[in-house]
């Protein structure tokens, strides 16, 4: 995860499941409900990516040595 001090950060106010928020904090091994947020971001972030490569590209590409 990126630390937030290396990504740009600006304050907040948003309305939270603080519930739902602990326990991402406790299955993440976070040290704060920001840092288990901004990790949900980033991996949220990076499968709607992957889907959205997958579905341009899936089942196109070709591995090396797959002929064997």
């Amino acid at each position: 995860m990126r630390s937030a001090t290396s990504a740009a950060c600006k304050a907040t106010s948003i309305r939270l499941n603080t519930k739902l928020a602990d326990e991402a904090v406790r299955l993440m091994g976070a040290k704060s409900r920001t840092e288990a947020i901004h990790e949900a971001l980033e991996e949220a972030v990076q499968l709607r990516r992957f889907k959205k490569f997958l579905k341009k590209y899936g089942g196109k590409g070709e591995f090396a040595n797959s002929d064997e």
